[in-house]
């Protein structure tokens, strides 16, 4: 059984003779109210305070919780980060070597399409060459023909003319 500072108060003791002096137990029995009372409200006190505490330390541990699952997420979403910044780096490579290979195609194209056109144009100009010779080789007879013609008309209209 529980004693409250009421059970105290109310508390009587029977008078005998030669007994305790009256004054002096009630004089007792109000201090230990007084006293219970106290430690009664400050056990209460310190109730609240616990509770207030235990409070505190399960949003600290929820608030912790929360950290760690930040922190897990975090961490996951970097290694997301970098394995997709190392994918797209291994793409982008992959089309920086293509295209690489296409312009050095391209140039090797162009070079092979160049020494064909100087080929040609080779052939042009020996066959240019060629004809001018001739069209020279031709003029030049033209002009001896008419030389000798001429050289003969003259000696033609000399003799007898």
């Amino acid at each position: 059984m529980r004693v409250t500072p009421l059970d105290i108060q109310n508390k009587q003791f029977p008078v005998r003779f030669r007994g305790f002096d009256m004054q002096e137990v009630s004089d007792f029995l109000e201090m230990l109210r007084e006293e219970m009372e106290e430690l009664l409200r400050e056990n209460a006190s310190l109730k609240e305070q616990m509770s207030r505490a235990q409070t505190q330390i399960e949003e600290y541990r929820h608030l912790e919780d929360l950290l760690k699952e930040t922190l897990v997420s975090s961490q996951e979403m970097v290694k997301e980060y970098r394995e997709n910044a190392r994918k797209e780096a291994e793409l982008i490579l992959r089309e920086a070597e293509i295209s690489s290979q296409k312009l050095i195609q391209d140039a090797q194209d162009r070079v092979i399409k160049i020494h064909e056109d100087i080929t040609d144009l080779k052939g042009i100009r020996r066959h240019y060459r060629e004809e001018l010779l001739r069209l020279l080789e031709n003029h030049r007879r033209m002009v001896d023909f008419d030389i000798e013609h001429t050289r003969e008309q003259e000696t033609d209209d000399a003799q007898g003319g």
